[in-house]
């Protein structure tokens, strides 16, 4: 008996201590079949990974240092289920890689690859930062709300709630002689109560992507290449019942943009220079869940752009719609298929911006117009 009741205070005394100290294996992986019904004037059928969610693998951790302060980690890597290669321009934990400190009282703050705060707060309002991904993306990504890119060399603070309340910022160092070139910063914030939810954020980069070694990686995280980007934006969701209504707005600025990650060189015709480029998005989406296992979005984005040239201004707008529904096979496994339609009209620029392009397409369309449709498997762990 006197053994019995070492070991169970033993056990007592062990387990909490063992709780204060974890680290988590997770992961998901996202595989499915994509149709686009233009891609330069033919159709294209291909495997695709990692689009309502990027196909990852991570690891993320916590040691209690006691006082309500603890250590915290994360280790990220991106894949490409198809043919097994990294993600992120080939980067190892290209997706988030970072350590810090975390107070119950004060907050979190961590260094290293991490998300911004368009990313952390603002993009959860939107139905492409939230349940439907990739497909569902404002044109070219432009706002990063699909996370596009992630900011390298980072200082990260993270309030804790209050009441409902909490705010953040990041900053991101060049790495350069130039103090400014290739550097980031974010501001962003968030109320939520009952089932409403608000949000705003602010980033500005400075030559984004111009070097290798800034905030911005040019090997695999692009979004414009220019002078400078500033994108500000704001948004919210209402849950009443089994409906979550939402409305975004993002302002997208890119002064001497050079080029697109998704869609290359923009090079106005006649030897003209482009001298800036600004998105207005305007998003409405929907998700309506009909029993615990099986959900159904929508989503519209109208985008109004000034493309302003040496040669004039242009005025182009895009007209993008998705629909998509997911069914849960279990608690771990679900099946989804979506689909998103693309629309450019108002004036021509000259430009690879005249034509379509879906985020995730194969590449731009021959036409003003494309369509996508995706049936996948995804998996988490």
């Amino acid at each position: 008996m006197n053994k019995i009741l070492t070991g169970l205070i033993i056990s007592a005394i062990a387990v909490p201590a063992m709780a204060q100290n974890s680290v988590t294996l997770y992961g998901v992986i996202d595989e499915g079949f994509d149709y686009t019904n233009n891609v330069g004037g033919s159709k294209v059928y291909e495997l695709q990974s990692g689009y309502a969610q990027g196909s990852r693998w991570g690891l993320k951790g916590s040691e209690d240092l006691g006082g309500g302060i603890k250590a915290v980690f994360q280790l990220e890597n991106g894949f490409n289920v198809n043919n097994g290669r990294l993600g992120q321009g080939g980067l190892m934990f290209g997706r988030q890689a970072y350590v810090g400190i975390a107070s119950d009282q004060f907050g979190t703050v961590t260094l290293g690859r991490q998300y911004d705060s368009l990313v952390d707060y603002l993009a959860q309002t939107t139905a492409n930062g939230n349940w439907a991904g990739y497909l569902f993306s404002h044109p070219y990504d432009n706002d990063n709300t699909d996370n596009t890119f992630r900011v390298n060399n980072t200082i990260k603070y993270a309030s804790p709630s209050l009441a409902g309340f909490q705010f953040g910022g990041t900053y991101s160092f060049s790495n350069d002689t130039n103090f400014a070139n290739n550097r980031q910063y974010s501001v962003g914030m968030q109320y939520q109560t009952g089932g409403l939810l608000l949000a705003a954020a602010y980033l500005q980069a400075n030559n984004p992507s111009a070097t290798a070694g800034g905030a911005i990686n040019n090997g695999g995280d692009e979004n414009f290449l220019g002078k400078r980007l500033q994108v500000v934006g704001a948004g919210v969701n209402y849950t009443f019942g089994s409906a979550t209504l939402g409305f975004a707005y993002t302002n997208t600025y890119v002064t001497q943009p050079v080029s697109s990650g998704y869609v290359g060189a923009i090079t106005p015709p006649g030897g003209a220079t482009l001298s800036s480029l600004r998105f207005n998005n305007f998003e409405v989406n929907a998700k309506y869940q009909f029993t615990p296992a099986l959900y159904v979005g929508a989503m519209y984005t109208y985008t109004r752009t000034n493309f302003d040239a040496t040669s004039g201004k242009a005025h182009p707008n895009y007209q993008s719609a998705g629909l998509m529904a997911d069914y849960n096979l279990s608690k771990r496994t679900d099946v989804y298929v979506q689909g998103a339609y693309q629309h450019v009209g108002g004036d021509k620029t000259g430009t690879v911006l005249d034509v379509a392009y879906v985020p995730g397409a194969d590449n731009v369309s021959s036409t003003e117009n494309q369509f996508v449709a995706r049936v996948a498997l995804r998996h988490k762990f």
